[in-house]
């Protein structure tokens, strides 16, 4: 069983709580900056009722974290997904944000038990190159990094 279907739920899970999260926060801000409030709820709602609304939404998300119940309790869940500036042993800086935009950079500590994919293939972290897109996804138990090769225009 690949790795990526194996921790498949989890990603899902993480990326539509952060979604959802932020799609409560559109409809808040947009109620709060207009003077009717079930006006600005109800076009914050046809935003996000759009097709492909909540995708598009998670898509774009750089940074995040996520607190999921479990039988265990309650558990935080974060990602981080940008550019890979460098690898350097266990540690990779990134430059979070999209192929267009850049929010921040930052240097993560990836453990030496996390699971590392390069284009669908389970591989290393220094294989993983600079410039490829990376999706950082931390959780309780483990980490796992997925790079892939940029799009080319």
């Amino acid at each position: 069983m690949s790795s990526l279907r194996k921790h498949s739920r989890l990603l899902v899970v993480a990326v539509v709580c952060v979604a959802l999260g932020g799609g409560a926060s559109a409809i808040a801000t947009a109620g709060a900056a207009s003077n009717s409030p079930a006006k600005a709820a109800a076009k914050g709602h046809a935003k996000l009722g759009r097709r492909g609304g909540l995708r598009r939404f998670a898509t774009r998300a750089v940074d995040g974290s996520v607190v999921i119940r479990t039988k265990a309790g309650f558990k935080t869940v974060t990602f981080e997904r940008g550019k890979v500036d460098s690898v350097n042993g266990q540690q990779l800086t990134i430059t979070e944000g999209t192929p267009k935009a850049a929010y921040k950079t930052v240097t993560l500590t990836i453990p030496a038990n996390a699971v590392v994919r390069d284009d669908r293939q389970k591989t290393s972290l220094s294989a993983v190159k600079a410039g490829q897109r990376v999706l950082v996804l931390a959780a309780p138990k483990r980490t796992l990094v997925i790079a892939r090769a940029p799009k080319t225009a």
